[in-house]
């Protein structure tokens, strides 16, 4: 059964889906932005790496901003998707558990590509303008801090979100297998957050 939470706000409907080349166009982007940031990633470097024209990208995407919001978009998809499962839980505390695993899942998924690009500053200044992304932050964190404001709820937040988007992409934790670094970045959480 799930519960009521007057506080949170319903998510918005998410962006509509990628076709298949777009979503090669955007995974392609992805790994290139990773490597060499949204700035340093040309729609030729893009096209190499598909072994399509430059053409064939413009036909997929009008301009590289398109690939980078479309990238922005399937990221915030799936973190509204984490959120509506945490939100389906029957307690406060079940749904805290589930976002927290759900996050570090993410990240550790994203680790090579995703944790990189959401850094990047023209990713952010893209997030810092869209009001989907603030009630998504806004639901996630209301999630995380116990349904308090507390200064302490707020600080551990912060530093829990700040941990687990470092650690990832950390040069000390590049060797771990993605199942040593989930499970430590869990139990990190458990510390810091409390079971």
């Amino acid at each position: 059964m799930a519960r009521a939470r007057e506080a949170v706000a319903p998510a918005p409907a998410p962006a509509a889906a990628l076709s298949a080349a777009q979503a090669r166009v955007v995974r392609a982007a992805l790994d290139l932005f990773a490597e060499h940031g949204v700035g340093g990633t040309s729609l030729q470097m893009i096209a190499d790496a598909l072994g399509v024209t430059k053409a064939a990208v413009y036909h997929q995407f009008r301009t590289k901003d398109d690939i980078v919001l479309a990238a922005a978009e399937a990221e915030l998809a799936r973190l509204e998707d984490v959120l509506g499962r945490a939100d389906a839980e029957a307690s406060p505390a079940q749904a805290r558990r589930v976002l927290v695993a759900s996050i570090v899942d993410l990240a550790v998924e994203g680790r090579r590509t995703t944790s990189v690009i959401l850094n990047d500053p023209v990713i952010r200044q893209f997030f810092a303008g869209q009001e989907r992304f603030r009630r998504v932050l806004g639901r996630m964190t209301t999630l995380l801090m116990g349904g308090t404001d507390a200064p302490d709820a707020r600080v551990t937040t912060a530093v829990f979100l700040a941990a687990v988007s470092g650690a990832v992409m950390h040069p000390l934790v590049a060797a771990l297998d993605d199942d040593t670094l989930r499970g430590q970045l869990r139990h990190m959480a458990d510390k810091l957050l409390g079971p």
